[in-house]
């Protein structure tokens, strides 16, 4: 008996040291939250473009709410909360409330903007798509360095009217292999004189896509012949192991494709 006295006294007693334990964790936990809500508090206020946004913490987990009037804000909100010191992660509800512009006007101002990243550098080896859905912006596609990519999508965030962004933008392979016959295509499309018309303006080019040795030809041009000879030019190429040609005709063009 007085063994199982002792055993129940001893467990009552580890029982009642971890509950103290987890009540004097409680004020410490608080502090804790308190302090990074005080430094994102101030930092939020100290940037005017963050005047609408609110924060709370709790764990560590930083939550904001409010609104901003462009996409990147949005994004630089949830950055300066992510750098604050002792912050485990951040929750980012705030709405981007800044104008709506229609979908499609949207689409076609996002499509002019893409056409010129990278241009005069390496923009004939990337590809990007857009889709625009009630301010959603999906952009997919495949960039040789992914500088494209980030310029891409700085690009997007930092447009009116965007709300938020799915970027499904692949980084290419490094590979010596690739590139060379990234450059071969490159020759031997331009240097057709039927093709060599769309060297001329350096942000409609024929994008040359080239992953593991398998070419894919994305851009549009102005007719039937033109694609079906820059896929023969393509075939041509030593080293690649299979051509895809999803060039369009520009008149046939309802996708924006850059």
């Amino acid at each position: 008996m007085v063994r199982k006295a002792w055993k129940s006294f001893g467990g009552m007693l580890a029982v009642g040291l971890l509950s103290a334990a987890l009540v004097a964790q409680t004020p410490a936990a608080a502090r804790y939250d308190n302090q990074i809500q005080s430094t994102v508090a101030h930092k939020l206020a100290a940037k005017s473009r963050f005047q609408n946004v609110k924060s709370s913490v709790e764990d560590g987990i930083v939550t904001l709410t409010g609104t901003v009037d462009l996409y990147q804000r949005k994004l630089d909100a949830a950055k300066l909360a992510r750098k604050t010191a002792s912050v485990q992660g951040v929750r980012n509800l705030i709405t981007v409330a800044g104008p709506s512009v229609p979908d499609a006007q949207l689409e076609q101002k996002l499509a002019r903007k893409l056409t010129h990243v990278r241009v005069g550098y390496d923009n004939t080896f990337d590809y990007f798509a857009l889709g625009v859905k009630d301010g959603l912006v999906t952009v997919a596609g495949q960039d040789r360095t992914g500088v494209g990519r980030d310029e891409a999508l700085a690009d997007i965030a930092n447009m009116p009217g965007v709300k938020d962004v799915v970027g499904d933008i692949t980084v290419a392979p490094v590979s010596s292999f690739d590139d060379g016959i990234r450059l071969r295509t490159a020759r031997a499309i331009y240097r057709d004189p039927v093709l060599s018309r769309y060297a001329i303006d350096p942000a409609r080019p024929i994008r040359i896509i080239v992953a593991n040795g398998h070419v894919t030809l994305y851009g549009a041009v102005d007719n039937a012949m033109d694609k079906q000879v820059a896929g023969i030019r393509a075939g041509s190429v030593f080293g690649a192991f299979s051509v895809e040609n999803k060039l369009v005709v520009e008149k046939d063009s309802g996708q924006s494709g850059m």
